[in-house]
């Protein structure tokens, strides 16, 4: 009998741990649980990681506005489900609430029938959690931001003056892109910056995310792997970012498996609404080459089912790295993360600091990128 089989012939021979009351039916770590002992596992690991938001004091003070993305997965579908209960129960107590939601969906699917699947699914979402304010863009419109150092991707600025769609513009910008994984790269890079841009033009003082211990492990190796190891206190740490708002992962304490276990268990037909999947190719990935993201995708999952304390061990430990201080920085032309003098480029790290560490601009500049970012240029 294989270690799954016996753990489920455990289960269905316990009382929840718990409460016990119920049988048990799943298992937190090694503690055997029933549902409902589950969910509130879940839920307050979550709400406490809200604290930073929770009412302080009998001053009646505006709710702090916070952008959740969704991207229709079942972690920040779970997210808005726990934050959507969190805000009601305040208003229940106090009739008011500390903070208030702004749900926004990027679309990475550039085909016209995905998009309309994708806002037909958002609808259902205002449908369920009406209380919040939603919007949705598509990856193109990072293109139209300002603050990136086109350039330095070989581009000029994006502009309309050439007729032609977005859409095609950031097909053609990721196509030019030889390495899987460095498109992946720049198309999460792109990602973060139009969140940012969209949270700060809608006066959100921080970004929800809804990442997992799993997905922090995933980025902690990924990152590093990719050279920018240096953002790490940013990427996986709740607190201020250099963007100038702050990034909080809330799922932070809770394994992959866990919430979507979860998202499964949850009321009100979320399970229904969350098992969103699509087969159509993403902009972000033109070619079917495996990415260094998804072979840490892969190695972190077989991890968490046999050996949990590793994943949240590896994210315990990045946890503790202390951010670059931002002053006598300047800010990569790409991700916007703060360079330190002497490190930028791909010889910067060396103490090379000739013209190969930047790459060139048709115009004769050279615009500044971190090490991670010129790795992609040039993968």
């Amino acid at each position: 009998m294989s270690g799954k089989e016996e753990t489920v012939e455990l289960l269905r021979n316990s009382l929840c741990k718990r409460c016990h009351e119920e049988n048990a039916t799943h298992s937190i770590r090694s503690e055997q649980v029933c549902h409902k002992c589950f969910s509130q596992y879940v839920t307050t690991k979550a709400v406490k990681r809200m604290e930073t938001y929770r009412i302080r004091g009998s001053s009646a003070k505006p709710p702090r506005k916070l952008l959740l993305p969704l991207s229709f997965g079942p972690s920040s579908a779970s997210l808005l489900h726990i934050l959507d209960q969190h805000i009601q129960g305040q208003y229940d107590r106090m009739n008011r609430a500390a903070y208030e939601l702004f749900v926004v969906h990027i679309d990475l699917y550039v085909d016209p029938v995905d998009r309309k699947d994708s806002s037909e699914l958002l609808e259902k979402y205002k449908i369920r959690f009406p209380r919040h304010t939603y919007s949705s863009f598509g990856l193109e419109d990072a293109l139209l931001l300002d603050g990136i150092e086109w350039k330095s991707l070989h581009i000029g600025q994006p502009n309309e003056s050439d007729g032609k769609p977005t859409t095609e513009r950031l097909q053609h910008l990721l196509g030019s892109i030889l390495s899987a994984t460095s498109r992946s790269d720049i198309a999460s890079t792109l990602l973060t910056r139009l969140l940012v841009d969209v949270a700060k033009r809608n006066s959100c003082e921080g970004i929800l995310f809804g990442d997992s211990t799993t997905r922090l492990a995933e980025k902690t190796l990924t990152e590093t792997a990719k050279g920018r190891g240096f953002s790490l206190p940013w990427q996986v740490s709740d607190g201020d970012a250099p963007y100038g708002l702050g990034f909080n992962y809330p799922l932070r304490d809770l394994l992959k498996k866990e919430i979507v276990i979860f998202s499964s268990l949850a009321t009100h037909t979320l399970a229904e609404i969350i098992i969103y999947q699509r087969t159509s190719s993403t902009v972000s990935a033109s070619s079917k080459l495996t990415t260094i993201d998804d072979l840490m995708t892969q190695y972190f999952e077989s991890v968490e089912e046999n050996y949990p304390s590793i994943v949240a061990n590896v994210v315990r430990t990045s946890s503790k790295l202390q951010p670059t201080s931002i002053l006598d920085t300047t800010a990569c032309g790409l991700c916007g993360l703060p360079v330190a003098e002497g490190t930028d480029g791909i010889n910067g790290w060396g103490g090379d600091q000739n013209s190969d560490s930047r790459p060139e601009i048709k115009d004769g500049h050279y615009g500044v990128l971190c090490y991670g970012c010129s790795r992609s240029i040039n993968g």
